[in-house]
């Protein structure tokens, strides 16, 4: 697909995947073993904003920033080799994977679903489109983030435990992604709790950064 085209990701992107406990650090700040496969889930495309928009909270949450490297997928990619899922990778974005922690430990432990603390509106912020020109090395570029002026969060996408051609390929083995679908690849440490008034910065290397203010659901 024309880059023109997944430069409108949001739009005509028809699902979001997500990849959980993907950089090491998280999982030995965790104290847990690392996945043998990629854990994976799912947000809404209704849960997109860009910058300019605002994250809002809904009644009873509590929620998190995770700060993550987002992959648009360039052409339909099903059953495909880690070297085919290379071929497959149309450009990125970064993005806020915001996180309702609350109720997710709640329904985790009862093996209840979890859709609602991943998929609720606005919990999809993301950059504008990065061409594989101006990134032409995802595996190792700086996430970063601030709340209010003061860092959280700052890793690089070379701790991540399963690489990007790894996670289309897995995928690809049991779902077909099509072109401006979007895969996040996961988060370094550092998620806090935020609030009503909260203004969140997010960088990806020197390449961009993106800023979004938080407020309460009306």
């Amino acid at each position: 697909m024309e880059v023109a085209q997944l430069a409108r990701f949001m739009n005509i992107g028809r699902k979001i995947v997500g990849v959980g406990l993907n950089y090491r650090s998280l999982l030995l700040e965790r104290n847990l073993q690392a996945p043998d496969n990629p854990i994976i889930f799912l947000k809404p495309t209704s849960s997109y904003i860009a910058e300019g928009q605002t994250i809002e909270i809904p009644d009873d949450f509590v929620v998190n920033q995770e700060t993550e490297l987002g992959v648009v997928v360039g052409k339909t990619c099903r059953n495909v080799t880690e070297d085919e899922a290379k071929k497959a990778i149309g450009g990125y974005c970064l993005a806020l994977d915001m996180t309702e922690v609350k109720h997710l430990t709640a329904w985790r432990q009862l093996g209840m679903p979890w859709s609602l603390s991943k998929g609720f509106d606005t919990s999809c912020p993301v950059s504008r489109f990065v061409t594989p020109e101006e990134l032409p090395d995802p595996d190792n570029v700086d996430l970063w983030c601030k709340i209010n002026g003061k860092m959280c969060q700052k890793g690089n996408t070379s701790d991540m435990l399963f690489a990007v051609p790894t996670i289309i390929s897995y995928v690809s083995k049991m779902m077909t992604l099509e072109p401006g679908d979007l895969i996040l690849t996961g988060s370094p440490p550092g998620m806090v709790n935020i609030k009503a008034g909260d203004v969140i910065e997010a960088g990806l290397g020197e390449i961009l950064s993106m800023k979004f203010p938080v407020e309460d659901r009306k």
